[in-house]
């Protein structure tokens, strides 16, 4: 018999969750009427005693039962019926102790004869299966009493001592009150047992911690451990999880601090695996690397689970290349990727549009043997259909359908949005059309990738009906809806419009953001209406609304191409001043007006600035140079930065070809010139007439007749238009 402990464990993480509370809103008849802390014996059991011709029948059925096992109990048993009551029953079970199976046969055939089976009967025949370790059968005939009769766990106490003496009776008897959901009986049976010096199993208290809302868990922990409780690791797992769950990663990782420091509970791969997706699900990749490589450090194998939830935050925080490279670690390991693994990276490379990775990933899981799901080719579908192969993206589609997938919501939307983007109204409506013919309802994203299409086709009017239907529909629209119909209306330039639905969206209870107001202001840049896209910002900042980096190169852009330099200036000033880091698309706006202007001077100072702040510069940034100091015929400064752009992967423009290519030949240097041509129409390049003019009069002044009318028909096909017939 388990004994109460004698000293208290360390409290820890869980003193201050220390509380008595009910578990759960339901009341049953109190246990005890009061817990006493000093142990008590168990009652001795002293059943009445049947009288000579109660006895007799007794030891007839018995009787019959051994010597007739072989026969179905209903034709050993059924002479008896009339005479059989629920004592008999009581008294026959001590001659049937050492058989359970005539224990088990008895009382079916007293129920089968519609007749309540005693509690003290259900309670014996629970001993009887304890003792003879069918631990399934004591577990049915438990749960059978407590649901029968409200005094069951008193028998199981009273005929405890005679019976069984086996502590794990109670195991089972605190399983199956928490199996039906009875658990402040269940708190109150674990105190009720220690004043007969038994403590409850972690194994069993592990059920009932798992049932418990977190505030409850953790009180039920604490109040345990404190009465002599060891908890092992699988609880202390179950509180990680709950936790997790409640968003509360920091808090879980001390608990797993806790289990490190306690012999009794050391962490396994199921808590930091259980940790590491928390933190995961919480955004916090840094925590949850730092914490997987705590567990290899420990000697503990990472799962599956635990490479899934790394793999999936990678891809979904853009970071593919990492993930693929967990995913590769992770087999090399000799853990099997599953469907999660596969689609996660799917989705991340998907989103970057590089959809050779994806088809090479799809091909892998093919040969795992893992057939594609419903949110892998969904996965799939919208990575098509977001990079504009809509063809490949409809065969895909096709091909699922094949395969006896039925597409949902989501996947229509992925269809939908691709053929919006490409202008294809009709397909996408056809789709809309379709998805109501299968019983699917379009969503609020299904409807703002309409309205979206139907805007940039210039047909503002179809998409505000259509937004107007969707209010009808009771689909409330949302910031991206009215964002998407904003966006719509500033490309087709009408910005009036746009405003007032800036204004409907503010009414309709959705504050814009900095979304719409940077919208806005690049259809004012773009129209060269710089005093209203600098008072969109003044109103941003009143509101307390952040912008965005993008914000801020949508003004320098427009300051700049209406010739504003130094207002751009002055906002990359405040800017730094300010603390927000420009990027190379601010500077790049400025070189390139100041290129416009040939005033090198001033873009070699911007470019000088730009280094010095830690920007580093990009594709566009070398193009503008290159083609600034050509145009201005600074031959060193275009060959050096031609070299540097190079030498880190960049390709030059059509424009930044153009004039190299011409400062070259006017510097002489007509062998890197025609490397340079070359180059470009390997590329498919066309480059300018001029150029074009200067290569064919090289090649025909050195005779060389083939490539002169080969430049000749290429300079016709790709520099000179065809005329327009006359033709009536």
């Amino acid at each position: 018999m388990l004994r109460r402990a004698a000293a208290k464990r360390q409290k820890g993480f869980f003193s201050s969750f220390h509380c008595q509370r009910p578990l759960s809103g339901r009341r049953h008849s109190p246990l005890v009427d009061s817990i006493s802390t000093s142990i008590r014996p168990f009652p001795d059991y002293s059943p009445k005693k049947p009288a000579i011709r109660d006895a007799d029948l007794v030891r007839s059925v018995v009787a019959a039962l051994k010597q007739r096992r072989s026969e179905p109990p209903r034709v050993v048993l059924d002479p008896f019926s009339a005479r059989f009551r629920a004592d008999h029953l009581v008294w026959s079970l001590p001659h049937l102790q050492s058989d359970p199976a005539l224990v088990y046969a008895l009382l079916h055939w007293f129920r089968s004869r519609r007749r309540p089976l005693p509690a003290e009967a259900l309670a014996i025949a629970a001993h009887v299966a304890v003792v003879a370790d069918d631990l399934a059968s004591a577990r049915r005939l438990v749960r059978d009493g407590l649901i029968s009769h409200r005094n069951f766990v008193d028998r199981m106490i009273y005929t405890y001592k005679y019976w069984c003496s086996v502590p794990s009776v109670f195991d089972v008897l605190f399983r199956a009150i928490v199996d039906i959901n009875r658990l402040d009986e269940a708190r109150a049976l674990f105190h009720h047992l220690l004043t007969y010096g038994i403590i409850v199993s972690s194994d069993a208290c592990n059920a009932l911690l798992a049932r418990l809302t977190l505030d409850q868990m953790l009180s039920t922990f604490a109040e345990f451990q404190e009465l002599g409780l060891g908890w092992d690791t699988k609880s202390y797992n179950i509180i990680i999880y709950g936790l997790c769950s409640a968003g509360k990663a920091e808090e879980a990782h001390r608990i797993l601090f806790e289990m490190e420091s306690n012999a009794g509970a050391s962490p396994d791969v199921i808590s930091y695996s259980t940790l590491i997706e928390g933190y995961c699900r919480d955004g916090m990749l840094l925590k949850a690397m730092e914490l997987f490589e705590g567990m290899r450090d420990r000697g503990l194998t990472p799962n599956a689970f635990t490479y899934n939830s790394i793999v999936t935050l990678l891809s979904k925080n853009g970071k593919v290349v990492e993930a693929e490279r967990m995913f590769v670690e992770m087999m090399q390991c000799g853990v099997a990727p599953d469907h999660v693994v596969y689609t996660s990276l799917i989705n991340g490379y998907c989103k970057n549009g590089n959809l050779t990775a994806v088809y090479r990933l799809v091909e892998g899981m093919k040969n795992s043997r893992l057939v594609p799901d419903v949110v892998t080719y969904t996965a799939l579908i919208y990575g098509l259909s977001r990079t504009g192969k809509m063809v490949e993206a409809n065969r895909i589609f096709r091909e699922m359908v094949s395969k006896g997938l039925s597409p949902d919501e989501v996947t229509y939307t992925a269809l939908i949005d691709g053929y919006c983007k490409e202008g294809k109204m009709s397909d996408a409506f056809h789709l809309h059309n379709e998805m109501l013919q299968l019983g699917f309802f379009p969503n609020v994203v299904t409807y703002t990738a309409l309205a979206d299409g139907l805007c940039k086709k210039g047909e503002v009017e179809a998409a505000n009906e259509l937004l107007h239907e969707t209010s009808a529909k009771g689909l409330e629209l949302n910031a991206f809806t009215y964002n998407a119909f904003i966006n719509g209306l500033c490309k087709v330039g009408n910005i009036e419009q746009a405003v007032k639905t800036m204004e409907d969206m503010e009414a309709a209870g959705l504050p814009p953001d900095v979304y719409t107001y940077t919208t806005l202001m690049d259809a004012y840049s773009k129209s060269g209406e710089m005093d209203q896209a600098r008072n969109l910002l003044r109103e941003m900042l009143d509101k307390g609304i952040q912008p965005t980096i993008v914000t801020f190169n949508v003004l320098i852009h427009g300051f700049c191409a209406s010739g504003m330099l130094e207002d751009g200036r002055k906002l990359l000033e405040w800017m730094v001043e300010k603390n927000i880091m420009p990027n190379s698309t601010t500077y790049n706006s400025l070189m390139k007006q100041y290129c416009i202007e040939k005033n090198m001077k001033k873009v070699t100072e911007i470019y000088r600035e730009m280094c010095s702040s830690g920007v580093m510069p990009d594709e566009n940034t070398y193009n503008i140079l290159i083609t600034g100091h050509s145009k201005a015929r600074n031959m060193k400064e275009a060959y050096y930065f031609h070299s540097e752009m190079v030498s880190k992967g960049f390709s030059l423009r059509v424009s930044s070809y153009n004039a190299y290519i011409k400062v070259l030949i006017k510097k002489k240097r007509l062998t890197e010139a025609k490397r340079l041509f070359e180059e470009m129409r390997t590329r498919g390049l066309a480059a300018d007439r001029e150029i074009y003019n200067i290569f064919i009069d090289i090649n025909y002044t050195e005779q060389n007749v083939e490539m002169t009318l080969e430049l000749c028909d290429e300079a016709i096909e790709k520099c000179y238009p065809e005329p327009e017939s006359n033709m009536t």
